[in-house]
Parts: structure tokens; sequence; C-alpha cells
């Protein structure tokens, strides 16, 4: 079924890029990828671009930067799939503020960090959404996984790999394509 519908996937993305090319005559020009799509949600090259260039993801060493992020964000949406289930208490808009501000501190002038913004293609309130279901999967861990810090990693990563295990997750990144 998952080679079906990655095949599907991959098909209309063909065509609808065939369809405009041909349509206007000039050469098919590559404005965004999808990487991943998981339980029908997609996660684009701009996607992973845009949270590593705000620093909204941990990178580890990785001799493949993309992959790194991009597995970081397959496992984020797998989480924020668990929390939408469960709907743990929201974040105040006092810690989604703080959260902004402590990724705007990233940058060393307004202008950099909304020129980081402008590039990722993100505005203001996508980032302070994306901050507030970043609270969500925190305060999630924290209540479902009361465990000692030293073992709660331990635990947690567990509890991701089964959730990948369950998931429908479409991998379309293919390293030098």
């Amino acid at each position: 079924m998952r080679e079906l519908t990655r095949r599907a996937v991959a098909s209309v993305g063909m065509l609808t890029l065939w369809f405009f090319s041909a349509a206007s005559g000039a050469s098919p020009e590559i404005i965004d990828r999808v990487l991943a799509v998981v339980g029908g949600s997609l996660i684009t090259l701009s996607d992973v671009n845009a949270a590593h260039d705000l620093g909204l993801v941990k990178p580890r060493e990785s001799s493949d930067p993309i992959r790194d992020v991009l597995s970081q964000l397959i496992d984020r949406e797998l989480q924020l799939a668990e929390v939408d289930r469960y709907a743990p208490p929201e974040p105040s808009a006092a810690d989604v503020d703080r959260e902004v501000q402590a990724v705007q501190s990233r940058f060393p002038s307004p202008g950099a960090f909304e020129q980081v913004l402008a590039r990722s293609g993100i505005d203001l309130p996508h980032l302070r959404e994306t901050m507030r279901e970043d609270l969500r999967i925190r305060g999630y861990l924290a209540q479902r996984f009361s465990v000692g810090e030293e073992r709660r990693q331990q635990v947690v990563d567990e509890w991701v790999a089964g959730l990948r295990r369950r998931a429908d997750i479409i991998d379309l990144y293919l390293v030098g394509r």
C-alpha cells in the first residue's frame, strides 16, 4: 500500500510539473519538493530549510543534514499527532511569546531574523503556531514520561520508534536528487 501511495504521489508531482512546463513553454523550475508525507501531512524542503535556518531543530553531526532535519521533523509530526489525540493543556500566550523571542535572539539583528523568515516563506503567525505546537509537545512528554531526566530521552526515543512503526510515512527524500 505504501509503495502504491508513494508512486501515486510521485506520479502526480511529475504530471503537475510536466503540465505547467508544457503550458508555459518554459523549462521546468522546481520551487519546492515534498520530502515526506506523514499521516497525510506534507514535509517539504522549505520546511526542512526553515527548521534548520531558524534553529527550530538541533542538527546532529551528520554527513547529510537534510536527512537529519527531515527525520526530526517526521518525529515531530508523529508526536504532534499524539498530542492532538490527548490534548494537553494549552501553553500561555506569554510562554509562546518567550519561545518566539528565543528564536529571534539567535539572530544578530531584527533584519537578519526577518530575512530568514522571508527566505523560508513563513511569517510571524506561522512561527508562533510552530512554537505553540512545540510547547504542547514538551508539555505532553513531561506529563506522559515522568521518569528521571537521565532516562527520559531513552524512553521517548523508544516511544517515537513505536510511533514510526505504526505510522503511515512516505519518505521521498533520496540523497543526490
